[in-house]
């Protein structure tokens, strides 16, 4: 949190389908691996370009066809809200290790993007699939989930609230871990 490279709105990518981007995205899905993590956006790896790679894990598959999202690949993608529907949750983030916080999303969204193999998706999520990819879509636009937040009270280290949750605190917690994007 704090780095340059994170505050800074991406630049759109002119030929998503050149070695160049397959090279980045390989290294993105090596790095989101690594972390372990559920998404990663290449500023979040310094590279200011508007792609973003992510799965939704089967445990947490609440896409419209209530199964797990594949790994995806979207280059320069925009999301469209379908209503006004929204949720709080606690979300993680690769980029601000050990903390978490409720952040309201959309619950439903429409994407669109380009792959780089040339394609031209366009899907509805629902859900933490929702989540994931408005979440990721924010580091695009320079945007932290603390910049989201509608109370900063729910602002804390991973830890402590897991302390709390011990203590009769939110079990939502308890999943966190493995869900940083």
């Amino acid at each position: 949190m704090g780095h340059p490279a994170l505050v800074q709105p991406a630049a759109p990518v002119a030929d998503p389908t050149v070695p160049e981007i397959h090279r980045l995205v390989a290294d993105m899905f090596e790095t989101m691996a690594d972390a372990p993590g559920i998404g990663l956006a290449a500023p979040q790896v310094h590279v200011p370009l508007r792609i973003i790679v992510f799965r939704v894990p089967g445990e947490r598959g609440e896409d419209a066809d209530g199964e797990e999202v594949p790994h995806t690949v979207l280059v320069n993608p925009e999301i469209e809200p379908l209503g006004e529907d929204m949720e709080s949750a606690i979300e993680g983030c690769l980029s601000l290790p050990g903390m978490a916080g409720m952040v309201p999303r959309y619950t439903r969204i429409r994407y669109r993007a380009t792959t780089p193999e040339g394609a031209a998706p366009e899907r509805v999520a629902e859900g933490y699939h929702a989540r994931v990819v408005q979440h990721e879509c924010d580091h695009l636009d320079g945007i932290l989930y603390p910049m989201r937040m509608a109370d900063l009270s729910t602002f804390g280290y991973v830890e402590e609230m897991h302390r709390g949750m011990a203590a009769g605190g939110d079990d939502e917690v308890g999943e966190l871990d493995v869900a940083e994007a």
